[in-house]
């Protein structure tokens, strides 16, 4: 009678401890636990140690390399995305010896507009899409709008995490979401928006940048630039240590993109400095280090030639 007791316990026990979730499992592999002060340390150590190394020509020529020119405006016409797309083309003759950016970002319908306009080798099209900036839209429309986008000749889209699930803990639809986001890509490079300024806290942004990368990210990116605070040096160490564990575990290497409050070329060098101390030097090109901004192109050229100049 008692050992009929102890399997019925047994059983009982076995029901109530139900298989790992492949997400926890996911998640196990990493240091969760990390803490917002050890953050603000480390940050202001590389800051007040390491940037200074990197303030020079070949590292501002570097980095207009690998600005992403936005605009994302309200505004944005086919006439002012063509005459935004031309300035690059314009770029290429006024300064040939300069790396052209790396990429023209816009909404999805001004896709085509960029992609017949455009005469630069080596520039990316890359839209904004699943709703962009909020995510608040049915998985259905997400997709399809991107899959238009890529039609309409983007060659990388830029998704915002569902923040609102995120924060419920409903990691399983954020995780859903992204993979659906990323099959709608087909072949073309896919970034993901943590928005970090409504993560809060070192914790929340180091586990959305696991759940972006194990669910399909190509990049990760800081913020979408609509929301106050947008990128911070502290969101750009945390995301930079999570690709690092990410690349220790998988072997796959993703990318960064830090966007939204890069104001001034020291900002440029203080994501460019944390990039290369925590994840080195292989990070350290256009493929993996991209910087999302429409007026920090202007700023860079103008160091970089020597004289104040509003090009873009």
């Amino acid at each position: 009678m008692a050992e009929h007791n102890h399997d019925h316990e047994h059983h009982h026990h076995h029901v109530e401890m139900p298989e790992k979730s492949r997400i926890e499992e996911a998640l196990s592999k990493y240091n969760l636990d990390v803490k917002d002060e050890d953050v603000k340390e480390a940050v202001k150590k590389i800051i007040a140690e390491k940037v200074h190394e990197n303030d020079n020509l070949e590292v501002k020529k570097f980095l207009m390399g690998s600005v992403e020119l936005t605009t994302l405006k309200t505004t944005d016409s086919d006439e002012s995305v063509l005459a935004f797309t031309e300035r690059v083309n314009q770029f290429e003759e006024a300064y040939p010896t300069l790396p052209h950016v790396a990429t023209i970002c816009v909404y999805p319908r001004f896709a085509k507009v960029v992609s017949e306009t455009l005469e630069v080798e080596g520039v990316e099209i890359a839209c904004v899409s699943g709703s962009f900036p909020s995510s608040q839209a049915l998985i259905e429309v997400k997709t399809i709008e991107t899959g238009l986008a890529i039609k309409d000749g983007a060659t990388e889209i830029d998704m915002v995490l569902s923040v609102g699930a995120f924060l419920s803990g409903d990691y399983e639809t954020v995780c859903d979401e992204i993979q659906q986001m990323k099959e709608a890509c087909d072949d073309k490079k896919m970034k993901v928006i943590l928005e970090t300024g409504c993560l809060k806290t070192a914790a929340n942004i180091k586990t959305a940048s696991i759940l972006a990368m194990y669910s399909g990210a190509d990049y990760i990116k800081t913020s979408t630039g609509k929301l106050e605070p947008a990128a911070t040096p502290e969101a750009a160490y945390v995301m930079c240590q999570a690709i690092k564990e990410y690349y220790e575990q998988t072997g796959i290497q993703i990318g960064f993109k830090p966007a939204g409050g890069l104001n001034s070329v020291m900002d440029a060098l203080i994501y460019y400095t944390i990039v290369k101390e925590v994840l080195g030097e292989k990070w350290l090109t256009n493929q993996w280090f991209r910087m999302g901004t429409s007026r920090l192109a202007n700023l860079l050229l103008s160091e970089v030639i020597g004289e104040e100049v509003k090009f873009f």
